[in-house]
């Protein structure tokens, strides 16, 4: 199921790439396993995935050294500073960087361990309460600045998470708006490559608009069961 899965997924890449006359060697699609079982994962990897994606500190740190194939782990989720310790070890990227000071801890956390981090910065480009991520221009160019003084971290791109909605144009709208913000950035001295949006439900949308990373966990794993943890799944 789980490789017929990522084949239905890559052929649409394929497809969108194809009506928007991009390349699909441009896009890296990563398997989001949380709350999801090994057996799944490996299923996942001995289909082909090379990058899977993590939302929690402790079940990322928890997987990892359970899973002995190369992978590159990319963390997702919130991060809180008290966090930081156990995902710079492990993380090949981290999605989420939405404030100076956890800029600097994950900055503080790689120097220990002589790692140059990858990070993104999340963008807020909804309206949505729930969601976490800057929202302002100007302290967008301030983060990224500090970044780029990190001598600890290599700002590769934003990443951003679309409204939850049927309103397929404003999906659009957020996706454009953080394309725009890429664009605002290297115009000021930055040379980003990588936008990481697009989920099971609108990744489509989100290549037609420039994604260089789609963050895929329904469409490959099937739906989680949120009341037992990943040990049970």
């Amino acid at each position: 199921m789980i490789p017929e899965n990522i084949n239905i997924v890559k052929d649409k890449i394929n497809r969108r790439c194809l009506k928007s006359g991009r390349n699909p060697d441009e896009i890296r699609l990563i398997a989001v396993s949380k709350n999801t079982g090994l057996a799944s994962i490996c299923g996942a990897l001995e289909a082909g995935i090379k990058d899977l994606g993590e939302n929690k500190a402790q079940e990322l740190s928890e997987k990892v050294p359970l899973i002995d194939k190369t992978v590159n782990w990319h963390f997702l989720g919130h991060l809180q500073r008290n966090k930081v310790k156990y995902v710079v070890p492990v993380a090949f990227l981290i999605h989420s960087v939405d404030s100076i000071r956890l800029a600097g801890e994950i900055d503080q956390q790689a120097q220990k361990i002589g790692k140059v981090q990858k990070i993104l910065l999340e963008v807020k480009t909804s309206e949505e309460a729930t969601k976490y991520g800057i929202s302002d221009p100007s302290e967008l160019l301030e983060l990224a600045r500090f970044c780029k003084s990190a001598p600890a971290l290599e700002l590769l791109g934003l990443m951003t998470v679309a409204p939850y909605s049927d309103d397929k144009e404003l999906i659009r709208k957020s996706f454009s708006k953080l394309r725009n913000l890429k664009t605002m950035l290297n115009e000021r001295g930055f040379n980003l490559n990588e936008l990481s949006m697009g989920m099971t439900n609108d990744y489509e949308i989100a290549i037609e608009e420039g994604a260089t990373m789609l963050r895929i966990g329904t469409a490959i794993f099937g739906e989680r069961d949120y009341s037992k943890s990943w040990r049970e799944q």
